[in-house]
């Protein structure tokens, strides 16, 4: 909401005065006395006044989140002439010191850095700061998260260069508001850092140590797509992936494998949970488990996707852990909740956190009413659920891909029934290739041709149905084309529930 207003403390402000008068006014005892329903009438007004004040909290919240100024973007708007090497209207050269916040990441001889930016020097005094930037360097020498640096090199804002993807507003989504170009880069380990800092290098690295490890196992084990594909379904890690193969992934809608989903996040917090059992008590695994779960979210990069599949994931091991029933609407929504609050930006601009929140709406709303249509297909080897589930899914999130990525790609119903029943044995597997590898090479090797068996399966299928001339069409549509498309879902969806509500109704009076 507060991504309609360009000043948006002036409509916090505005909201806060509205809800305030209909809070006041609803709430006073004389109105609404000559009504009949006048208690309810209040109560409905009091509710309305809050709902406003509510959204004015979450206007100013995205006020705070989406402010363009900052220490870096002060550097970053100067510009000097400089004859000698030719460039005009350049950025302001300098230094500044601080750690690697993320693992390093490379495509080719090109790779980008996460910067955590403690100090700016400036001639005669060094000034303290606590802001990202995003650095574009060469694939080497290469950085890991934690390293103490000194970069030298000219803070400039980013720029949206193609009209259909708004960069600067991805990177904000980041907390990231300046980039620095191919600058000088040495080590500096006099870097000063709070305490928290410290103990947050100490900790991740030790997290990143294990996944660099057991990703090495892993290409040790199993060759080349192969090992990347088990590293992107057990991490999410996609670097290493071939672009033909990408490409393949995206024409047939299975990109969501490669992304650690709340369906990979399940079929681990199951695991761990049976396997645990079987050591010790149940609450303890379940403890074990939700740590695990925490720190594999870590692993993985924290992403938004990942977050909201822990999130639920956490809930459902909860749930299971203490007897309690799990009900995944409730839990969706102290997801989004959650992460909204400390991302206003996500909900508009973070494509990953709209798909996978629309995928489990999809599973969650859209799910159940194609179970009870197609009742009466028998159940065979679970393709039936892996079927509907997919459908349910697909609706949610194809208008969606289609509005940003232009295309539509019209295999994804089989190739998600081809490809999803052979998941959770993979990443078994895959797992087990990876902890092999760590014990002995040959251990890992020898687990890894059941591996290799099933992920050359799933790739060989992904890439003839995504070398189909027919695998996907492209797609143009508008925002209006968009909305109207949802809005239409939204009444499929409550009109079947309905004719549902009306039905059990007609058959508990003739009962």
């Amino acid at each position: 909401m507060g991504a309609w207003f360009e000043n948006t403390y002036l409509a916090t402000s505005v909201f806060v005065l509205i809800g305030t008068i209909i809070v006041t006014v609803s709430a006073y005892e004389k109105t609404f006395v000559k009504t009949k329903r006048a208690e309810r009438n209040r109560r409905i007004g009091v509710l309305i006044g809050g709902c406003i004040l509510v959204l004015a909290l979450g206007v100013f919240r995205y006020g705070q989140a989406n402010l363009n100024q900052s220490l870096l973007t002060e550097f970053a708007t100067h510009r000097v002439n400089n004859p000698t090497d030719g460039e005009v209207n350049k950025g302001i050269s300098v230094t500044t010191r601080g750690f690697v916040d993320e693992e390093m990441s490379v495509k080719g001889d090109k790779a980008q850095l996460v910067f955590y930016v403690t100090e700016l020097e400036v001639p005669g005094r060094i000034l303290a700061t606590d802001e990202l930037t995003l650095i574009f360097l060469n694939a080497y020498p290469t950085y890991k998260f934690g390293d103490l640096i000194s970069v030298q090199g000219a803070l400039e804002l980013p720029e949206n260069f193609t009209p259909d993807f708004d960069y600067v507003q991805y990177l904000k989504n980041k907390n990231i508001r300046t980039t620095i170009s191919y600058p000088k880069i040495s080590l500096e380990p006099s870097v000063r850092l709070s305490k928290l800092q410290q103990l947050k290098i100490t900790f991740y690295r030790r997290i990143f140590v294990i996944k660099d490890k057991f990703q090495s196992s892993v290409s040790r084990s199993l060759s080349s797509p192969y090992s990347a594909y088990i590293n992107g379904i057990l991490l999410g890690t996609r670097q290493d992936i071939p672009d033909d193969l990408t490409n393949a992934f995206n024409r047939t809608s299975t990109t969501h494998i490669l992304a650690i989903s709340g369906y990979n996040i399940a079929i681990i917090a199951k695991a761990l949970l049976m396997a645990l059992v079987f050591f010790i008590r149940r609450r303890y695994a379940f403890w074990l488990s939700v740590i695990i779960i925490i720190l594999f979210t870590i692993m993985t990069g924290a992403g938004s996707s990942v977050v909201r599949a822990a999130i639920m994931g956490l809930l459902l091991l909860l749930a299971n852990g203490y007897g309690r029933l799990y009900d995944p609407k409730n839990s969706i929504l102290l997801a989004g909740g959650v992460m909204v609050f400390i991302d206003p930006l996500a909900l508009r601009y973070d494509v990953g956190f709209q798909l996978s929140f629309l995928a489990v709406l999809g599973l969650i709303y859209i799910g159940p009413i194609l179970k009870e249509k197609f009742k009466r297909i028998p159940e065979l080897l679970g393709l039936k659920e892996i079927l509907l589930m997919s459908i349910s899914a697909q609706i949610m999130v194809a208008p969606l891909l289609a509005y940003i990525f232009h295309t539509f790609s019209l295999v994804s119903i089989p190739a998600n029934l081809l490809v999803l029943p052979f998941m959770p044995i993979v990443m078994l597997f895959g797992f087990l290739t990876g902890v092999g590898g760590l014990i002995f090479d040959s251990l890992g090797r020898a687990i890894g041709l059941i591996a290799w068996t099933i992920a050359s399966y799933q790739l060989h299928v992904i890439q003839w149905l995504g070398s189909l001339s027919f695998s996907a069409v492209t797609v143009v549509m508008s925002s209006f084309v968009l909305c109207l498309l949802y809005a239409l879902i939204i009444f499929g969806i409550w009109s079947m529930k309905v004719i549902k509500d009306q039905s059990n109704g007609n058959n508990q009076k003739k009962s």
